[in-house]
């Protein structure tokens, strides 16, 4: 499938979709891995912010839980980007898999965990609270809820904040990975 989406360039954009392209390519996602570039050469946005200029008010918001659930939560950077490509390799996402494999090694992910990651597969994890994180991500994905015994775990690692923050990851990444299968043609 084709990108159905020319994307926007920077001179193109209307006041309200300037507001959004500045707050996703002057935000903390600008520092980011530099192996991983937002836009292309001519400043078009790529993957799923490129959808987010077609509705600035629902873009900025959708932007800005983007960057809470990245840079303003107490899950660990290892914890997020595990859940994250968990989610990415669940809904066979090729643009969030490569984006956060890049973070995903600057966390200090193995490629041996990338590897089982993008198989959808748990790679052997020694921290108890990457572990409880990632069940939880592979559970939601699954069956959408978790039972009184996963629930009670994951609290016990990651707190009822933590467990707050990661179920909204899952659903971020959830909403990226659909609107990048009609946006930008990523096909399942």
């Amino acid at each position: 499938m084709r990108p159905r989406l020319t994307g926007l360039l920077p001179g193109e954009l209307d006041e309200e979709q300037t507001k959004v392209y500045r707050s996703i390519t002057g935000g903390p996602r600008a520092a980011g891995p530099q192996a991983f570039a937002l836009s292309d050469s001519e400043g078009r946005l790529r993957g799923p912010f490129n959808a987010m200029l077609l509705s600035p008010p629902v873009g900025h918001a959708v932007q800005a839980l983007g960057a809470a659930v990245r840079y303003g939560s107490i899950l660990s950077d290892r914890a997020r980007e595990l859940a994250i490509l968990a989610v990415a390799a669940h809904w066979n996402s090729r643009f969030e898999r490569e984006a956060h494999e890049a973070a995903g090694r600057t966390a200090g992910l193995t490629e041996p965990e990338l590897a089982a990651l993008r198989a959808g597969t748990a790679p052997d994890l020694g921290d108890p609270a990457e572990r409880a994180a990632l069940r939880v991500t592979t559970a939601l994905l699954l069956h959408g809820a978790l039972s009184d015994e996963e629930y009670a775990e994951t609290v016990s690692w990651i707190g009822e904040r933590g467990l707050f923050e990661l179920t909204t990851l899952v659903g971020y990444y959830a909403t990226l990975a659909l609107q990048l299968r009609v946006f930008a043609g990523e096909g399942p």
